[in-house]
């Protein structure tokens, strides 16, 4: 490339960037780590002093009694700072690109750049995923200094991204966001907002980064494109070198650090041929107070606290990736630690969903009211333990019945919840959905069947005539209006996930469950395949607390008893006695076997199992209870450990159960 084709592609460069090149473009020189503790110049990158975690915690309180929250209408900032942060990035990787392709020298940071872009760029369309239009006007902003109009969860991450030098990781963000809470509560809202406000932040350094890596390498460019011009005048008429010089000193060229050390690297090869230009440049710069040494170090400095920053935030970017953010939700939240004084002891043992179902109800009622989240959670968690002091129905003192039971009512009306419309409509329509839905059906009918008879009533038809057309009308019609009924609900109703506990450290000794499969044994072939499949289900759900049993009868028959039964039932007894023995049990008390004989039917005049499967489950269950053991003539287990059975879950012979699907 010759020194045309150079400035060209400098003058290009400045007209991609126009923004950030007007606050470089500066013919003074400024340190390259100027820069306020929240990034108040914005074409520099968010780096401020390195706090250790000590530090870390008194500037997050500090910044807690700092922050303001507005009260005005709030404003969407995010969605246009994100495209912007796109474009330039997007521009910026082009333009590096291109200088790869020339094989010109770019710094270790814009390598570093190059090579994780696809990284970026997902993060970039994960952003727009998780950032939908109006999603930050729903978070408390603030009302004054360098980020008003944005995000108070904004701010942190900016800070925390500052003073850790893009460097973000699970323990220095929850001791941060600790610390700021005990000053100031962040809402569920924005502990859950923390993560992409992380990324915007870490994708805002980036931008800025990448400007200056962009305007570094154009500075080079420039440096390059004049020193050749000097060189090749030098080698062919050398009296003519001041005139290069001078117009370089008209163009103004930016005396940055970037240009300043390449320009000074490049004269120095050609030694004292090009001292006038060497001298030139001193004394230019010492206008300023500084030198070319000083210029160059300081140059090295930057490259080397540029490709850090680089890196820390491309490693940042990963980390928020492969985060577990609900994790980090309930350590943080102060309202999850009320919540879980909950007095029955049941909600710290329940699933994630039904706990973040439970948190998104405080989290409405708050919205919807003058109360705080904190206070709703209080006021559920103190109604709870004086239900568990004085009511004797045990569901009444968890928390859950005063945030998804009966008890929710009783919470809306102290906190005086506004409803829209809508949900006004929705609550009426659950109160009686059998009368909306019937209602629905016979509107619908009775609109659509009006249609046609009165279209043939406009035909004159005679009386019995009208009669059998409406009659068959609203037959076919009321089918019509079924099927859309149907249709309509599946639309607009939503389902409701149960409450569930947690059993995924291990089914607790409290609530031991037993695998059943009610069968019929008929061959000695099958009660080997009988065996093997419950061999199977255990392996893929092995717990200290789940069992596993056949609950047997033998076919129908004439006859009370066949010749082949003892040869059948004994072969089932040891199967099921060598299968404890194979996983080294102390006894049957992994493996079980129930067995029925058979009694007489007098209405199907048969031998049977007692209302077969039904009645195995039935006889079962009194056996669990402590009765019914007559009800079996052969059992194989320990009956400490079947009467010590909770749950039952039972599956037919050819129904599988996944790995882990018991404890689920």
């Amino acid at each position: 490339m010759n020194a045309r084709q150079r400035k060209k592609n400098q003058t290009d460069l400045f007209e991609l960037l126009p923004q950030a090149i007007a606050k470089f473009k500066k013919n003074v020189i400024e340190p390259f780590f100027t820069i306020g503790s929240n990034g108040t110049d914005e074409s520099l990158p968010l780096r401020a002093e390195i706090y250790t975690e000590e530090q870390l915690d008194q500037h997050a309180k500090a910044l807690a009694r700092r922050h303001t929250l507005i009260t005005k209408e709030p404003s969407e900032q995010l969605l246009k700072r994100l495209a912007e942060n796109e474009t330039i990035l997007l521009e910026v990787h082009s333009n590096l690109t291109e200088n790869v392709k020339q094989n010109n020298r770019i710094t270790p940071a814009a390598e570093w750049l190059l090579d994780n872009f696809y990284l970026i760029e997902e993060q970039i369309y994960t952003a727009k995923k998780h950032l939908p239009k109006g999603y930050s006007k729903g978070l408390p902003q603030l009302a004054k200094g360098v980020s008003a109009g944005l995000p108070r969860v904004y701010d942190i991450a900016v800070e925390i991204i500052s003073h850790s030098d893009g460097h973000v990781n699970l323990k220095s963000l929850s001791n941060f966001v600790t610390a700021y809470q005990k000053i100031n509560s962040l809402n569920l809202g924005e502990l859950w907002a923390i993560p992409i406000m992380l990324r915007l932040a870490l994708l805002e350094n980036l931008r800025r980064l990448s400007i200056q890596i962009s305007i570094d390498i154009s500075n080079k460019s420039l440096a390059t494109s004049w020193a050749d011009d000097m060189i090749e005048v030098v080698e062919k008429d050398p009296k003519n070198l001041v005139l290069v010089i001078a117009d370089m000193a008209r163009s103004k060229p930016p005396m940055a650090s970037s240009f300043v050390a390449e320009l000074t690297r490049r004269l120095q090869e050609k030694g004292s041929s090009l001292i006038l230009a060497i001298s030139w440049l001193e004394q230019t710069l010492s206008e300023n107070g500084v030198t070319t040494n000083e210029l160059v170090q300081q140059e090295n400095q930057k490259l080397a606290a540029d490709q850090v920053s680089i890196s820390n935030s491309i490693s940042s970017l990963r980390f928020l990736s492969t985060t577990d953010w609900g994790e980090f939700v309930e350590q943080t939240s102060i309202m999850e630690e009320t919540l879980s004084q909950d007095a029955s002891g049941i909600y710290s043992n329940m699933d994630f969903h039904t706990r973040d179902q439970y948190r998104h109800t405080v989290e409405r009622i708050a919205k919807k009211s003058d109360f705080s989240e904190q206070a709703v959670a209080e006021m559920a968690v103190r109604f709870a333990n004086e239900n568990a002091k004085t009511n004797t129905d045990r569901r009444t003192s968890h928390v859950g019945y005063f945030l998804k039971g009966k008890g929710l009512n009783k919470i809306e009306k102290l906190t005086g919840v506004k409803f829209s419309l809508e949900e006004k409509c929705k609550r009426i329509v659950n109160r009686v959905p059998f009368f909306v839905y019937a209602g629905g059906i016979f509107v619908l009918t009775a609109f659509i069947s009006w249609g046609l008879i009165s279209k043939a009533y406009t035909e004159e038809f005679r009386s019995w005539e009208m009669v059998v057309i409406s009659i068959l009308a609203l037959l076919a019609t009321s089918q019509v209006g079924v099927s859309i009924m149907n249709w309509l609900v599946t639309i607009l109703a939503r389902p409701c996930l149960l409450p569930r506990m947690d059993f995924s450290k291990g089914i607790p000794d409290e609530y031991r469950t037993m695998v059943v499969v009610p069968t019929i044994l008929t061959t000695i072939s099958g009660i080997d395949d009988l065996v093997e499949n419950l061999e199977v289900r255990f392996l893929a759900n092995r717990d200290a607390n789940l069992s596993f049993a056949l609950l047997t009868d033998f076919k129908d028959a004439k006859e009370k008893e066949l010749e082949e039964d003892d040869l059948i039932l004994q072969h089932a007894q040891t199967k099921i006695i060598e299968l404890n023995k194979k996983y080294e049990r102390p006894g049957n008390d992994t493996f079980f076997l129930f067995h029925r004989p058979r009694l007489w039917n007098a209405r199907e005049k048969v031998w049977m199992g007692f209302e077969r499967k039904r009645g195995k489950l039935g006889d079962l269950n009194a056996l669990i209870k402590g009765g019914g053991k007559d009800h079996f003539s052969l059992i194989v287990g320990e009956e400490e450990k079947y009467t010590s059975i909770k749950y039952v879950i039972t599956l037919d012979t050819d129904t599988q159960l996944p790995r882990d699907v018991a404890w689920k």
